[in-house]
């Protein structure tokens, strides 16, 4: 004969843990399970909470945005076509007596573009076609000279022994 009767809550599932199939005691709490508090459960496997993100944030939340690998280098050179010059020289030139003196000493100069003035460009590079459309307006051309570093040959004096006395035999 049974004394003590059975309580329904000891059979619930997974009692000894949680409770009603939760699983263990640590689930469905706060925002880390559910996806209940903040930006809780929006990984990138959920569409939980997604109109609020893309109104919020725009379209550049999810997903890579411009990885590269670790080799690769990006080019981070300044570049300005000379027609962009022309259109502003206020803004890149001085009004000399001879014509306009241009200082973009950290730019590349590219092609494109009409030049009408005189420029005295002074840059860190050129292209050909901006050179010559610049030298056939009057203007003249002075680029930052880059060294080019030569590594010396060192000459190991072992292998040298080893040479010499593999051409004797």
């Amino acid at each position: 004969m049974k004394i003590k009767k059975r309580k329904k809550s000891s059979r619930y599932h997974g009692r000894g843990m949680g409770s009603d199939g939760g699983g263990s005691r640590k689930n469905r709490r706060k925002s880390g399970h559910k996806g209940g508090i903040g930006m809780s459960g929006t990984g990138k496997r959920a569409d939980h909470k997604k109109t609020l993100i893309l109104n919020l944030y725009g379209h550049n939340y999810f997903g890579k945005q411009g990885v590269t690998s670790r080799g690769t280098k990006r080019d981070t050179r300044l570049r300005i076509n000379v027609g962009e010059i022309e259109m502003h020289l206020e803004k890149y030139g001085k009004k000399e007596k001879d014509g306009y003196e241009v200082n973009l000493k950290d730019y590349k100069i590219l092609g494109s573009g009409e030049v009408k003035n005189k420029l005295i460009v002074k840059c860190r590079q050129i292209s050909a076609s901006a050179k010559e459309k610049i030298e056939k307006a009057g203007g003249s051309v002075s680029t930052k000279e880059v060294k080019k570093i030569v590594t010396p040959v060192v000459i190991n004096p072992k292998h040298e022994k080893k040479k010499a006395a593999a051409e004797k035999k």
